[in-house]
């Protein structure tokens, strides 16, 4: 029996993302001045519709089938690096500007997973404690 579900698997897959995320804007904000330097970017859509389309429940009737799960998938995103810009003449494609925002945006969203996981401790304690 799974005692909290998917819930926390799923927030604890988040916090990863975010965190992976603003690792990576916060690389991309120290090299703003690093010469050749390409900004990074952590990408989750790309990497979702891949496990959407690999994912299938599907009966093998013959063991030489090949299985379809995604059991090797560690991470539900992964880092790219985007060369096809450049900002500045050094050969550096950092936006400052985007890069602050996306880190704005990233706190945000991460602060939001903290509330939630919070909550569902709150929940449980609550529920340990008999509604008290």
């Amino acid at each position: 029996m799974d005692l909290f579900g998917r819930t926390f698997q799923t927030l604890e897959s988040s916090l990863d993302y975010a965190t992976a995320k603003n690792r990576t804007i916060s690389n991309n904000i120290a090299n703003a001045d690093t010469p050749n330097y390409k900004a990074k970017d952590v990408v989750f859509k790309n990497v979702l519709n891949d496990a959407l389309t690999s994912s299938l429940e599907a009966k093998r009737t013959n063991a030489r089938h090949l299985p379809f799960d995604n059991s090797g998938l560690q991470h539900s995103y992964k880092i790219v690096t985007n060369k096809t810009t450049m900002y500045n003449h050094n050969g550096n494609n950092v936006d400052i500007d985007k890069e602050m925002s996306e880190l704005a945006k990233n706190q945000i969203y991460y602060q939001g997973l903290v509330d939630r996981i919070n909550g569902k401790f709150s929940s449980l304690q609550m529920v340990i404690r008999g509604g008290r």
